[in-house]
């Protein structure tokens, strides 16, 4: 069992990575695991059909013979690319990514005393020394051969996000400045890939994430400024065969902090999401906003509070309801004419 941190007995930037930290609501981000996306590309003329399966013994029998590593089937995704008579040799034939969640050497020994740094630094240098081992290597399925690139994603590794947003604001502030007098600085999180069940209060809809406990969620990195959830459709549209609409959320938090925004995006980088009582891990993706989506929203008045419907049940407990009508995202058309199912209804909330 992996430890876990207390929010109110210690700091959150004390938090190492091979510890849990405990959300509300029942739910968690487990330790740092590995991401990695794979990609296969034939290496000869063949035009054979693909075995998935074997691809996929193939890769974990390498992980556990080579590197020591013993993955769970589940962990390991592979899809092949659509109708390999019809491919080029250049392109690639399977793609997926692979999840190493079992990394109990980087935890400290007993009585030693270690602070982030060192063990994050211990896991990068762990890191590429896998991708080094595995990008490029061939693999042979009863005579038809195969080459693996291997690549880790930039978005679990926060000094490659950090190193993004320091470039981007060194070109593109030109003198620009917050409304505090300083140069601008990102201050808002985007995550995407989370289950919407999770998000949701079960009273009021187990289909839709719950802005008040998506900000109840979120308010463990810091105090939050402004806050936007929606139904998150984009996973999908590169998976083969789709996804349900609605079963996934992408939540956009903005900070008070600067530093509470460096705080969430270290914490969220390289985690899962995993509810009590449940064995599924959500391996969402975790970003800074660099489109300022709450700064194209200026239009909407700044302290009204939108929130769902919370019915009388919360009035007959003295609570404070203000409604509002919901905020279309600007993905939503201009036309009012046009029938369908509404799937981008999106929610604001100021603080």
């Amino acid at each position: 069992m992996s430890p876990s941190a207390s929010n109110a007995s210690r700091p959150l930037d004390s938090l190492l990575p091979t510890e849990t930290l405990d959300l509300t609501n029942g739910l968690s981000l487990t330790p740092q695991r590995l991401k990695l996306l794979l990609t296969v590309f034939r290496s000869d003329p063949s035009v054979k059909p693909l075995d998935e399966w074997q691809l996929k013994r193939s890769l974990l029998d390498f992980l556990h013979d080579s590197l020591s590593l013993s993955v769970p089937e589940d962990d390991l995704d592979l899809r092949r690319c659509g109708d390999l008579k019809k491919h080029k040799r250049e392109d690639p034939v399977a793609s997926g990514t692979l999840y190493v969640r079992d990394l109990g050497f980087l935890k400290r020994k007993r009585g030693r005393e270690e602070d982030w740094e060192s063990v994050w630094g211990r896991f990068k240098e762990w890191k590429v020394s896998v991708v080094d081992r595995m990008d490029g290597i061939n693999l042979n399925l009863e005579g038809l051969k195969f080459r693996l690139s291997v690549a880790a994603p930039p978005f679990d590794d926060f000094d490659v996000m950090k190193r993004s947003w320091e470039e981007f604001y060194a070109f593109s502030n030109s003198g620009v400045h917050n409304t505090r007098g300083g140069p601008r600085r990102p201050d808002t999180i985007v995550v995407q890939g989370v289950p919407t069940r999770w998000f949701a209060e079960p009273r009021v809809s187990s289909s839709k994430a719950s802005l008040l406990v998506t900000h109840t969620i979120f308010s463990v990195f810091g105090k939050i400024r402004k806050l936007n959830v929606a139904a998150d459709d984009d996973l999908g549209k590169t998976i083969e065969g789709g996804i349900v609409s609605g079963l996934q959320s992408k939540v956009w938090v903005q900070f008070e902090k600067y530093e509470d925004f460096c705080n969430a995006l270290k914490l969220l980088c390289g985690r899962s999401m995993q509810k009590q009582g449940s064995r599924l891990k959500a391996d969402y993706e975790v970003t800074w906003d660099k489109d300022d989506v709450f700064r194209s929203t200026q239009q909407i008045p700044p302290r009204i509070h939108v929130q769902e419907r919370l019915g009388p049940r919360h009035e007959d407990r003295g609570q404070t309801q203000v409604e509002a009508p919901r905020v279309k995202s600007q993905i939503t058309s201009g036309n009012n004419d046009r029938v369908g199912p509404k799937r981008w209804r999106v929610g604001f909330l100021w603080f």
